[in-house]
């Protein structure tokens, strides 16, 4: 069980710590999956540490905790019946990223990595700049000038740098590379892997935290990193036997911007072009999802599908969860409507992970 490139297999090298291969430019991954033995969960360490052994990490890489995971799983009807909101809102800085982060960061911990760059619509940038701060890493963080105020001062608050790009998320996204050209370290969670990792701890604690298997699991869907963390997860339960079959998958994207839903609709096995529009749900605002092609892969493994929410649908599912006491950013709120579109032909039970807080929306 490794790291290693998709295309050429080259083990991911710590040094020089690259976002794509050095050898063929592909994309890095876990090509066997992960690994999940209840017996190496490590009952003595806090949060989604114990899950360490699955994470694959580098020899030695310390566990960087400000208290992410064993976030709640609360039950509340739902269109007439029992729904589990999975609250990673609750995690350190408001987000499920923090998940991926804190592994990321100990994988730069273990290379010796003291500075590194980061480009992101909010959560990852915020998630980053805490998890380097508690790290002693120097971050910079390329933003959207537009990105929601409470996100841009959790990022400055935690002490890194804050560069704002004019336009959409993708000048950001390439601002930031103009910087790894000369030299930086890019600490991205949309290319590299290892954070995905972390991620998949949310499919081990729903293991603990339901008494049954989820049957349909409702996800935010922007690059991806959400749903594939959450698909490797139940991918290596249902390899060691732990569970009897994978929950169903079903992904939500703003219709402003919603190329894996093009995908889905026209039989495609990568994500379609579209037009990056404005939407609310800004962390989903992603027209080339790095990882699309196997974002659309794991969701076909589990019989899954990909949704679309407009903007008023949008609108409507963050009030309607903030009736039933869930304050949730926008981009989380696109899984209200994701269980409305589902709700009266997907397995039972079903649970909708609240990846965002509504504070960092106002």
């Amino acid at each position: 069980m490794k790291i290693a490139c998709r295309d050429c297999g080259l083990p991911f090298p710590l040094d020089p710590f690259p976002h794509i291969c050095p050898s063929c430019a592909g994309l890095f991954g876990f090509p066997d999956g992960l690994v999940y033995r209840p017996e190496q969960v490590l009952d003595d360490q806090p949060g989604i540490w114990r899950y360490r052994e699955s994470f694959l990490l580098p020899p030695k890489a310390p566990a960087v905790y400000l208290g992410e995971g064993d976030t709640p799983l609360v039950w509340i009807e739902t269109y007439g019946k029992q729904v589990g909101y999975k609250l990673e809102s609750l995690n350190p800085t408001g987000s499920f990223k923090d998940r991926g982060t804190a592994v990321l960061v100990s994988w730069l911990l273990a290379a010796g990595i003291k500075a590194a760059v980061e480009d992101s619509s909010g959560n990852a940038g915020a998630s980053f700049a805490a998890y380097a701060a508690r790290s002693k890493i120097q971050g910079k963080i390329y933003l959207p000038a537009s990105a929601s105020g409470p996100k841009r001062l959790q990022i400055e608050s935690s002490g890194a740098g804050v560069v704002p790009v004019p336009g959409p998320r993708s000048n950001a996204a390439a601002a930031v590379l103009e910087d790894v050209k000369a030299g930086s370290v890019y600490a991205s969670h949309a290319f590299l892997p290892q954070g995905t990792a972390g991620i998949a701890s949310i499919a081990f604690e729903l293991l603990s935290q339901s008494s049954e298997i989820p049957g349909t699991i409702v996800v935010p869907v922007g690059h991806g990193s959400l749903l594939l963390g959450v698909a490797m997860g139940f991918e290596a339960l249902f390899k060691e036997g732990l569970i009897p079959r994978l929950p169903r998958l079903v992904g939500v994207q703003a219709a402003a911007c919603a190329p894996l839903w093009k995908a889905i609709r026209s039989g495609a096995e990568g994500p379609l072009p579209v037009e990056q529009g404005q939407t609310i749900a800004e962390g989903v605002a992603i027209s080339d999802p790095y990882h699309g092609r196997q974002v659309l892969a794991a969701v076909q493994r589990s019989g899954g599908t990909i949704l679309q929410a407009a903007e008023d649908q949008i609108l409507t599912g963050r009030q309607s969860l903030a009736d039933l006491g869930i304050s949730a950013e926008p981009t989380s709120a696109l899984v209200y409507n994701g269980i409305e579109q589902i709700l009266s032909e997907t397995p039972e039970p079903i649970i909708a992970i609240i990846s965002g807080h509504g504070l960092k929306s106002p």
